[in-house]
């Protein structure tokens, strides 16, 4: 039983990394811009972070500089894509190729540094509780901050007059422009907002999840937050299920490995992104779910004076 607890607070923080930058893709998808540039930003927040600690030893700083760098990034994508009309798909991808060059350069001298000691979290009296304590009392604060994150999404989009603005600017940009809105600075805000969760997400990784840095450690977790979002027909409540759901696909390998399972290390590695490449093909199997809960005007660029 305790072996179980452990996986399932493995869970957990391997989901909160998802969920953070699935969330911030979510929310650019929702105001009609993909954004393929998702593991470029995180990389780049990733060393951010990490150098921030190594250097102040205040893990939020760290978060806070991974937000900013996510943000950054973001924000020249959206210049890009909003005012100057590039592809939104070239773009992202250069925007994940360069991401993952530069934070190897910039990376290179922090490669054996060291965070300070970690410190432990414990949700008082419940922490304490045997096999749910550990399983579920026991995590960084930013674990919660994630289930917060996505009720507060869900509150901010579905009942608020913003939210409604911006799903509007994502199903008709033509229609929320003759009614008066800014729909380019408000794809813009959107694009910043998910950057900086995509950051935040970054962060987490080198600062909490593995405390380390090393060059390419985000290891694709930027392209299954992406398929997340279509995962979760752009809900937020699923998002986060989802992000739990592979999270526990993820940990899975090491449980059966310290479980003992005959099983080839490099078929257990594989098993989160064949798990998303099932998912996909799955998802894809019903064109008219897709085509229903998908935002109207996703992926197509907008002109104001057309």
């Amino acid at each position: 039983m305790e072996s179980y607890a452990l996986l399932i607070a493995a869970t957990l923080n391997a989901g909160t990394v998802l969920a953070i930058a699935a969330l911030g893709l979510l929310i650019n998808e929702k105001a009609g811009i993909v954004n393929l540039g998702a593991e470029g930003m995180m990389l780049c927040a990733a060393i951010a972070g990490f150098a921030t600690v190594v250097h102040t030893g205040n893990d939020w700083l760290g978060f806070a500089s991974g937000m900013a760098a996510g943000a950054l990034l973001a924000a020249i994508f959206g210049g890009l894509v909003i005012w100057l009309n590039t592809n939104q798909y070239a773009t992202g991808l250069a925007l994940s190729l360069f991401g993952v060059g530069f934070s190897a350069f910039v990376g290179i001298g922090y490669v054996q540094a060291k965070l300070p000691e970690r410190p432990q979290f414990s949700v008082p009296f419940l922490g304490d509780l045997p096999l749910v304590g550990p399983a579920l009392f026991r995590q960084h604060p930013l674990v919660y901050g994630a289930m917060l994150l996505a009720a507060g999404m869900i509150w901010f989009l579905f009942r608020t007059r913003a939210g409604l603005v911006l799903r509007s600017v994502g199903e008709s940009p033509a229609s929320a422009h003759a009614l008066g809105y800014p729909v380019r600075r408000i794809r813009l805000a959107a694009v910043v907002a998910g950057g900086a969760l995509c950051g935040l997400a970054g962060a987490y990784i080198s600062v909490i999840y593995t405390p380390l840095w090393v060059e390419g450690m985000v290891a694709g977790k930027g392209w299954i937050a992406l398929a997340l979002t279509t995962f979760a027909t752009w809900r937020p409540a699923r998002v986060l299920l989802g992000a739990y759901l592979f999270g526990g696909v993820t940990m899975l390998q090491f449980h059966l490995q310290g479980q003992g399972v005959q099983l080839p290390s490099q078929f257990l590695t594989m098993l989160p992104y064949l798990a998303t490449i099932v998912v996909l093909t799955l998802i894809s199997r019903n064109p008219t779910w897709i085509r229903v809960n998908i935002p109207a005007s996703l992926g197509k660029p907008f002109h104001p004076g057309a």
